[in-house]
C-alpha cells in the first residue's frame, strides 16, 4: 500500500477538479508505442481523462494490436484507454459522452483548427501518417479541420498533430476559465476521477486498472 501524503492527496485533487471530460481524442490504427505514449501524455497535460483507440485496418495482425495496447499500458496510468476493433460500437459509445466529433481531414470543406470551437463538448480523431482517417470512420465526423502549415511538409507526426490539436483546446478552454470554474466536470464525477486515480496510486508499479476492449 503506497502511503499518500497530504501534498500528493492535494495534488490528485487539483488534477480530478480540472479534468475535462467533454473532451477526448480517437486514435484509428495508430499502433506505435512511441506515438500512442505521446499523445496520451500530451492528454494527461491538458486534462482530457480518456482517450479511444481504434484498431479498423485488416491488414494489421493480432499481434499488431496486441503491440498497441500494450504501448499504452506504461502511459496510461492517469488517462483512462478505450480499445475498439468495431468502429459502429466505437462511435456510439462516443456519441453518448461527446457532441461533436471532428477529422484530421484535408477535405473541400476542412476548416482550419484555429476556427473550431473547442470550449465545446468534442472529440478530435486522428488516423496514421501513412493512411489517415478511412472513409468508414469518416461517415461518423461532423466535420474535417486541418492544422496550417507554411512548409515544405504536408504532414506532421500523429503525435505532434494531436498536441498542436488539444493544446490549442487548452487555450480555448483556459481563456474561458475552465481550469478554474471547470463546468465541464460535475462534482461527482470529480470525486469519481478522484477515487480512480487514489486506487491506481496504491496498486503496485507498472500495475494498471483494467481499460475497455470491445
Amino acid at each position: 500500500m503506497n502511503f499518500m501524503t497530504p501534498e500528493r492527496t492535494e495534488k490528485f485533487k487539483n488534477v480530478a477538479d480540472r479534468r475535462q471530460v467533454n473532451l477526448t481524442v480517437i486514435l484509428e490504427n495508430v499502433h506505435d508505442a512511441h506515438n500512442i505514449g505521446a499523445v496520451l501524455r500530451s492528454c494527461d497535460s491538458v486534462g482530457i481523462h480518456e482517450i479511444y483507440v481504434l484498431y479498423t485496418d485488416e491488414n494489421l495482425s493480432d499481434e499488431n494490436i496486441k503491440l498497441g495496447k500494450r504501448s499504452s499500458a506504461g502511459a496510461r496510468k492517469w488517462v483512462r484507454v478505450h480499445h475498439y476493433t468495431d468502429v459502429e460500437l466505437c462511435f456510439k459509445d462516443i456519441r453518448k459522452k461527446y457532441q461533436k466529433v471532428y477529422a484530421t481531414h484535408l477535405s473541400k470543406d476542412a476548416h482550419g483548427l484555429y476556427d473550431l470551437d473547442l470550449t465545446e463538448s468534442v472529440a478530435l480523431l486522428f488516423g496514421n501518417e501513412r493512411d489517415g482517417v478511412s472513409e468508414e470512420t469518416l461517415k461518423h465526423v461532423d466535420g474535417n479541420f486541418i492544422i496550417p502549415q507554411v512548409g515544405m511538409v504536408e504532414s506532421l507526426n500523429i503525435s505532434v498533430a494531436c498536441a498542436v490539436s488539444i493544446y490549442e483546446a487548452f487555450r480555448q478552454r483556459d481563456a474561458k476559465g475552465y481550469y478554474k470554474d471547470n463546468p465541464s466536470t460535475t462534482a461527482e464525477e470529480k470525486a469519481i476521477i478522484l477515487n480512480e486515480y487514489q486506487e491506481r496510486n496504491r496498486r503496485k508499479p507498472g500495475s494498471i486498472l483494467p481499460n475497455k476492449v470491445d
